[in-house]
């Protein structure tokens, strides 16, 4: 297989997924490449059950959704608490969905957190990239970001469990960091710095 051949040369990706949160860190992320970002919803397509037991097994579901029409690319990401034994992980959208909302998840994970013997706020952010190409060549890549949980929740910037979130060697909140800095410095940008060596050029 020639790497060469899996060069992102169109100004076009599909990006799997209903999430508005998402679409915007990727159109901040292609948006050096000058490639235009479409959406699952864009082209009529539901967001698929995630049944797969990882991030990555997820990531590939959500991609192949995608017909091979179009060049294409997913995230499967999400919170692992150390002293949880990595959850919500996989399921943090979904452990979200049923605590009735996004802050209501973050207070009863701080909460159980909280209640064990010797409390460890320790947590990471992990994201996988599925990129799709036309002729149903799939590559994986994976970005991580340690730090800690806090309580209460700080920042109206980014979605999801940002504002629960400290990086390691920062003092504030993906939500209270300026949202430009969190896009190039998250999770997801790790996976997608990865992405960009092997699949992108510098117009």
């Amino acid at each position: 297989m020639r790497l060469s051949n899996y060069l992102i040369k169109e100004k076009k990706i599909v990006v799997a997924t209903h999430n508005k949160g998402k679409v915007e860190e990727f159109r901040v992320l292609f948006s050096k490449y000058k490639i235009q970002i479409i959406t699952s919803e864009d082209l009529n397509i539901n967001d698929v059950e995630e049944t797969g037991k990882t991030f990555e097994e997820n990531s590939i579901i959500k991609v192949k959704t995608i017909p091979n029409d179009y060049l294409a690319i997913a995230d499967d990401s999400g919170l692992c608490v150390k002293i949880l034994n990595q959850e919500p992980g996989i399921f943090s959208a979904r452990y979200a969905k049923k605590c009735g909302g996004w802050n209501e998840a973050m207070k009863k994970i701080y909460s159980r957190v909280q209640t064990k013997q010797n409390p460890d706020f320790s947590a990471k952010f992990v994201s996988c990239l599925s990129l799709k190409f036309h002729d149903g060549k799939i590559f994986t890549y994976n970005g991580e970001i340690q730090g800690k949980i806090t309580w209460p929740p700080k920042g109206d910037n980014g979605f999801g469990y940002d504002p629960f979130f400290i990086p390691t060697g920062e003092n504030q909140t993906y939500g209270e960091v300026e949202y430009s800095k969190k896009v190039l410095s998250d999770h997801r940008s790790v996976a997608f710095k990865k992405l960009s060596k092997v699949h992108l050029r510098n117009n």
